[in-house]
């Protein structure tokens, strides 16, 4: 669920996690997972033909009238419930930017998403099945059921993402220096997650868990 404490805003708890009270209630568990299924249809693939930018950004306004009609029991809907949804977000999937939210990864529709390009790690990771690696290590990392080949921050957290398709996935490690040197530009969509067009088969190798290296970053000309 999601609750607002008055002194340190939303959190999804049952208790504040920093001074412990209570807080308000603002949206179970089941409502939460509702609103979000919607505004991922919306924001990630164009479900409803809602006025889009060239950079994924909706209206909330739009949104929230869209869920009011599909879900009658959530007409108390307003915009401070998707502003709480999109702060505790515990993988940044929702940027809110004036009265519009967007998308910040997932996308199977193209679109001018204008990333930050600072701060991105000189390695990120891509789970691949063994069925596919070898072919990925020959031809690069395409684009396959999304718009923009998805990297993940660390070791873990490809194979977290790879465990969705297959239960043991080959982990390939990107090199991202190498990427923007030859002009391949690299975003940063979240909190452990990134997106290129695409990814060159010579800046890819199979990766171990000891590669890994979460201290070192690099930054990528606008």
């Amino acid at each position: 669920m999601i609750r607002e404490c008055e002194d340190h805003g939303y959190f999804r708890d049952e208790h504040c996690p920093i001074c412990g009270e209570e807080g308000k209630f603002i949206m179970s568990d089941y409502e939460v997972e509702k609103m979000g299924r919607t505004m991922a249809g919306i924001l990630r693939h164009g479900k409803f033909d809602l006025e889009m930018d060239e950079q994924g950004f909706v209206d909330i306004r739009d949104i929230i009238a869209v869920i009011k009609d599909h879900n009658p029991r959530m007409k108390w809907l307003r915009i401070h419930h998707v502003e709480a949804l999109v702060e505790t977000d515990p993988k940044g999937r929702y940027q809110i930017s004036g009265a519009c939210v967007r998308a910040t990864y997932g996308h199977t529709i193209k679109l001018n998403l204008n990333l930050p390009t600072d701060n991105i790690p000189y390695t990120l990771y891509y789970p691949a099945t063994s069925e596919e690696c070898d072919i990925i290590l020959e031809v690069g990392l395409l684009p396959s059921d999304r718009a923009m080949v998805h990297l993940s921050r660390s070791y873990r957290d490809a194979v977290r993402a790879g465990s969705v398709r297959v239960e043991d996935p080959v982990i390939l490690a990107v090199d991202t220096f190498g990427c923007a040197e030859a002009g391949y530009k690299i975003g940063r969509a979240a909190k452990t997650v990134f997106l290129c067009d695409n990814v060159p088969p010579e800046f890819l190798s199979k990766a171990e868990e000891e590669d890994e290296d979460e201290d070192e970053y690099m930054d990528q000309e606008e």
